[in-house]
């Protein structure tokens, strides 16, 4: 309002301010988590997997025990078109919450999880405010495509970036670059999909519960 539209700053400035508007603030109220909707769910979805299905159901049992407090973060595992990124849809469905994905896929730049410094042209949030953004509450399920092709570069290393994302000890005040405030993760379901271990660092693997699709 004072520095007027002409103003060089002012769509950085109205900018931030949409993004920080725009991001769901609230916790949602947590609702009872359904087993039994949850399977017939997961197998109207998706036939036989039977195993597959059992490793979930029981990742959600013990969810529920735990007041929905989020420990290790599911990973499917397996080759191209075994169903892994539609298992998360079915697990969003099963939940009754929204659902976002995000490719991590060829990523290098650790600015793309954690966002750029608004100081940069350009500057804008990474990709999980960004899918916060678009799922429009604070509890998605969010699925996390490709961990296992992310490298280290010269603009830091990814990986790293993501185990404070993943990390329930360290994800209620989650800091973003763009946004210079914390933002909670807490209740967010990640499901991460990889078509090898070989690319996942020890420490990230040690945050995720392994599932094999052959």
């Amino acid at each position: 309002e004072r520095q007027g539209q002409n103003n060089s700053e002012e769509n950085i400035i109205r900018n931030y301010l949409d993004t920080i508007l725009e991001l769901p603030w609230h916790k949602e109220e947590k609702t009872e988590i359904d087993l039994i909707k949850a399977r017939e769910q997961l197998d109207k979805d998706h036939y036989g997997l039977d195993k597959i299905k059992d490793r979930i159901i029981e990742h959600l049992a013990v969810l529920k025990l735990k007041g929905e407090k989020q420990g290790s973060i599911l990973l499917f595992v397996g080759p191209p078109g075994t169903g892994k990124t539609s298992l998360g849809r079915s697990i969003a469905d099963a939940l009754n919450r929204p659902y976002i994905r995000a490719s991590l896929g060829g990523i290098k730049d650790e600015s793309e999880i954690r966002g750029h410094r608004r100081t940069y042209l350009g500057a804008m949030p990474g990709r999980i405010i960004r899918g916060m953004q678009n799922a429009g509450k604070s509890n998605p399920v969010f699925v996390l495509d490709e961990v296992d092709k992310m490298t280290e570069s010269i603009n830091g290393n990814p990986t790293s970036a993501l185990l404070e994302v993943l990390d329930p000890e360290q994800n209620d005040s989650f800091s973003d670059h763009y946004l210079e405030v914390g933002y909670d993760l807490s209740d967010v379901f990640f499901v991460a999909t990889a078509n090898s271990l070989d690319g996942i660092p020890g420490p990230l693997r040690d945050r995720l519960e392994i599932i094999n699709l052959d």
